[in-house]
């Protein structure tokens, strides 16, 4: 495979990214890398993404080359953590794609794929730009802690380094990947987009109820909406305890074993499990509130779906969030405790017009600051530059 780099202002590029998990995985990132992937795609660009998945194989989805190196998934099934443990083909597929690529994207640098493809950048002399979406998760088992420090000293250290641009989602993530090494004049925070017709607000309540019917869910309750994995640093713990007479919690997402058990044994809690990205959609139009009391994650690309369906959010106070002003979008930021979700949860239940209120608040934020056209323009700007002067 060999690339002719597309230099010139307007010409076609090929770019590779790179990600441990991608679609039908649900999850946020690999959702960021699909959305990344055709709209690069619409504007005529080629794209792969090299991923994992059961097994090995290339398949053409919307337009893109989806590179797929057999994984195994038993941390993420044992002790929810989301690290694929790839087939040793990685090397070679990493190698080959780069070879083919003009410049080569990884997001995050915590993973296997993503070290691969930094080789593989050196090996074959492409640019690469790294996307670093959170900074160390605060973890109740240390030994998940000693490896997160583990993996950002070395590995993690050496792809911020070598990345050309490294994009980031807010100050924690910022520091982050400047204290490993990352120089200051290439770290540049630059927020997710969200697609404005797919996470829309509802149409009124007829919509509301049909959806709700759809799901068994109960037409005259508040329902707080909850969509993550199921593990402590995404707050679900949190939103258990906070449970409260007055509403009914909505819950969306998988995670081990004790965990869904857990979820499945509350009252008045309804677990669906994993969902696709068009089913999370309607789920954002039929609820009322939004919860995720998380903790190091950046900007949660849900939160943002949410926002963009007009939910009103509820989510933990973080420094991090301050260059978003998300005050203005009528984002309640609580201290990260249950008796603070439970108050704010409990307050937006009881107060109708306050939810609508803070509903169109929270849209015509989202419609204003997270578009995808000015994402994508961001990324074709810094490719065409890492790639001239490679050149």
């Amino acid at each position: 495979m060999t690339s002719t780099p597309a230099i010139a202002d307007g010409g076609a590029l090929r770019v590779l990214l790179v990600c441990h998990y991608f679609p039908p995985h649900v999850g946020g990132i690999e959702r960021v890398v699909r959305d990344e992937a055709t709209r690069l795609v619409r504007q005529g660009h080629e794209v792969a993404v090299l991923t994992s998945g059961e097994r090995s194989g290339v398949e053409t989805v919307d337009g893109v080359r989806v590179v797929r190196v057999a994984a195994w998934n038993i941390a993420e099934r044992k002790a929810g953590v989301p690290f694929p443990l790839f087939s040793p083909s990685l090397a070679f597929q990493a190698l080959r794609w780069a070879g083919w690529a003009d410049v080569i994207h990884v997001h995050d640098c915590f993973y296997l794929s993503s070290w691969s493809a930094g080789l593989a950048s050196v090996l074959r002399r492409r640019p690469m730009v790294l996307t670093q979406h959170v900074a160390m998760v605060d973890h109740p088992s240390a030994a998940v802690q000693a490896v997160q420090k583990l993996v950002y000293g070395t590995a993690g250290r050496m792809l911020l380094r070598r990345a050309r641009n490294v994009f980031t989602l807010n100050g924690h993530v910022t520091e982050l990947v400047t204290r490993l090494g990352a120089a200051s004049d290439k770290v540049e925070v630059l927020a997710n987009g969200v697609d404005g017709e797919f996470y829309r607000p509802s149409s009124g309540a007829q919509e509301r109820a049909l959806i709700r019917k759809r799901f068994g869910l109960p037409l005259d309750r508040v329902l707080v909406l909850y969509v993550g994995r199921l593990v402590p640093k995404k707050g679900i713990g949190l939103v258990l305890e906070a449970a409260d007479p007055g509403y009914d919690v909505v819950v969306v997402g998988t995670g081990d074993e004790r965990a869904v058990r857990e979820v499945q044994a509350r009252s008045a809690v309804h677990h669906l499990g994993g969902r696709p990205a068009e089913e999370v959609a309607e789920l954002y139009r039929a609820c009322d509130v939004f919860a995720l009391p998380s903790t190091g994650e950046g900007f949660p690309l849900v939160i943002q779906e949410a926002m963009s369906s007009g939910m009103p959010v509820v989510t933990s106070d973080d420094p991090a969030y301050a260059p978003y002003g998300l005050e203005r979008a009528g984002v309640a930021l609580i201290r990260r405790d249950t008796e603070a979700l439970r108050t704010a949860l409990v307050t937006m239940a009881a107060d109708d017009a306050e939810r609508a209120r803070l509903s169109r608040q929270a849209a015509s934020y989202a419609e204003e600051r997270f578009s995808w056209a000015k994402h994508v323009e961001t990324l074709l700007g810094r490719y065409r530059a890492v790639a001239r002067s490679t050149r």
